[in-house]
């Protein structure tokens, strides 16, 4: 990779499986560096696209070099509080004479609200009176993180304060509720005259797809309700300004990434053996995935040779999970293997749109795709003889 003596701005994207966002992320890239030729921005993934971001910052790093870390994430969840900072941990240790600016997430801003108004408007009329008969249905992620829901719900907030929406409805495709779907139901019954579904999502995707399905089966249902789903958000010249505003931050401000100077991270005077913490988050962090890596602990259940998870979030439900799992423990049941093999029902596990996803611990396996008609090979071959489903495997954790 060749790089510049200039100023490098990283913007960090979370990566998808879907190539058509992840190009609509690269041309994002592309007009920012339009707009600062004396920036060298580079970009780089979290996961699922490639560049990887510790990769990316193992080859931009040298003496000297100054390298703004930009966050393109909507809300500070597990990847802006534990992955960057992990990773950044490891550039400033592998080279300690480089300087690391981390940036903040886009976050709460108004700009944002309004943008996303702008695309609304494009699609429904929302000035008065057609905005007092008019029930918004804003939907997001959903994060296990509570802060970043919140936050999601304040934006909500500021997207409808002084629209004078009828109702503005606050919801997720995931992970936390209320849910998009049940939401959908619940605006039915307030009887707007118009119906207005908002995805606050930066790029398009099979979330925004999956969103644009249940709204159409919805449409289909009320018929006598004018509903219409606004686009994402995208490209657009208002959100440059905001990252310009986090460049800013991160160079002149004082406004770091939450957690980026904790003394758990940085080697602090007087504080420096702490950055054994570090490993400690990471620790924690792996053992949340597989439930039995970590120190000799007590667990309210006795020893099993092999743990099963299977989602069972809508969209994994939708494809199937919930016949899967009673499946798997009919199957285990018949085999008499139900003291030391569990299945158990989980929450999203990360991966919608490709379910259902079933983890088998402590062997660290993660199958995607699994429908019914697999469950008797995942049990006879995987959870009773310990041979991989080779066609079903989506990850191996180390």
């Amino acid at each position: 990779m060749q790089v510049s003596n200039q100023t490098i701005v990283l913007v960090v994207g979370h990566g998808s499986r879907d190539t058509g966002a992840n190009r609509e992320f690269e041309a994002l890239i592309q007009a920012y560096q339009s707009r600062h030729p004396e920036f060298d921005v580079r970009y780089a993934y979290v996961e699922l696209a490639e560049p990887l971001l510790g990769k990316a910052l193992v080859e931009l790093s040298a003496p000297g070099r100054e390298i703004i870390i930009l966050p393109l994430f909507l809300f500070a969840a597990g990847h802006v509080k534990n992955d960057i900072p992990l990773a950044l941990a490891a550039a400033r240790q592998g080279q300690p004479s480089a300087m690391f600016r981390a940036a903040r997430p886009l976050g709460v801003h108004a700009a944002l609200a309004d943008i996303v108004f702008d695309r609304a408007a494009s699609v429904l009329p929302l000035a008065p009176p057609d905005a007092a008969r008019t029930a918004a249905v804003f939907v997001g992620r959903g994060a296990s993180d509570p802060d970043a829901n919140g936050d999601f719900c304040k934006l909500a907030r500021l997207f409808g304060e002084g629209r004078n929406l009828g109702w503005l409805l606050p919801c997720f495709v995931g992970i936390t509720r209320p849910r998009f779907e049940e939401t959908l139901e619940f605006a039915a019954r307030i009887r707007p005259d118009q119906l207005l579904v908002v995805p606050y999502f930066l790029f398009g995707g099979k979330l925004v797809i999956q969103i644009q399905e249940q709204t159409a089966q919805f449409r289909k249902r009320f018929p006598w309700i004018k509903v219409a789903v606004a686009p994402h958000l995208g490209i657009h010249e208002r959100l440059l300004d905001v990252l310009d505003e986090r460049v800013d931050e991160a160079r002149f401000g004082e406004r770091p990434l939450p957690c980026d100077n904790c003394q758990y991270r940085t080697a602090l005077p007087g504080h420096a053996e702490k950055l054994g913490g570090l490993r400690a988050l990471l620790w924690s962090l792996r053992h949340s995935f597989t439930h039995g890596q970590a120190a000799p602990h007590v667990h309210a259940h006795r020893p099993l040779s092999k743990h099963v998870l299977v989602c069972a979030n809508v969209d994994c439900a939708a494809r199937g999970s919930v016949a899967l799992v009673d499946a798997l423990r009919r199957l285990i049941k018949d085999a008499r293997r139900e003291r030391d093999v569990r299945v158990t029902v989980t929450s999203c596990m990360g991966r919608c749109g490709e379910g259902p996803t079933v983890a088998v611990y402590p062997d660290g396996i993660w199958y995607r795709g699994v429908q019914l008609a697999d469950a008797e090979e995942l049990v006879k071959e995987h959870l009773l003889a310990d041979r991989l489903v080779a066609r079903l495997v989506d990850n191996i954790m180390q």
